[in-house]
């Protein structure tokens, strides 16, 4: 378990200290905030009301859901009984790390609710969404990527937070789309 966390550690730095340029520094930041998100879940919201009418409003119902549900498990449960130590507040990497926010989570670190809720919200779209879009259904996990990245990157997390989280959005994703389309399937 030591090596793990050792390589946690190592790539975090990597990540953090190393791969970055001016362009990252600004742009990450404003990349991790939900609220930059927001023109991209209301053109989600206008694209299947527009294409799928009435059914819409099942899917939007699960859409909001999944992402309360990821939530709760992530800082519901895992959070209040893995209080692990953020990058930003471990003092054995202030004098290394570099830290791009203006305010300082104090949260338990593992696991990241933003991967946890964005990769759990990937899933539901891609799930829902890709008999429709095709190959552009994969544009949502990448878009969950960048937000996680852009975590590691500003020294809020670890690489393993992120990680754990997208697995576990992902399964809670897939879940609720499976029991969004046993009993609603867009047309």
């Amino acid at each position: 378990m030591d090596y793990l966390f050792e390589a946690d550690r190592f790539l975090f730095k990597h990540i953090n200290g190393e791969w970055h340029n001016r362009f990252f520094d600004v742009i990450m930041p404003f990349i991790r905030n939900s609220m930059t998100w927001v023109p991209f879940y209301l053109f989600m919201i206008l694209f299947v009301f527009r294409n799928f009418k009435q059914q819409g409003w099942w899917w939007l119902l699960f859409a909001i859901c999944t992402p309360m549900v990821t939530d709760l498990v992530s800082s519901g449960l895992i959070k209040n009984h893995v209080m692990r130590t953020r990058p930003c507040n471990d003092p054995s990497l202030a004098d290394s790390m570099r830290f791009l926010l203006n305010y300082r989570p104090q949260s338990s670190s593992f696991t990241s609710s933003h991967a946890t809720n964005h990769f759990g919200l990937a899933m539901y779209l891609y799930a829902t969404l890709h008999r429709h879009i095709g190959k552009w259904a994969w544009l949502f996990f990448a878009w969950a990527f960048i937000i996680i990245y852009a975590q590691v990157y500003v020294g809020v997390h670890y690489p393993l937070d992120v990680a754990a989280g997208a697995l576990i959005g992902t399964f809670f994703g897939y879940l609720s789309s499976r029991i969004y389309h046993r009993y609603h399937i867009l047309a």
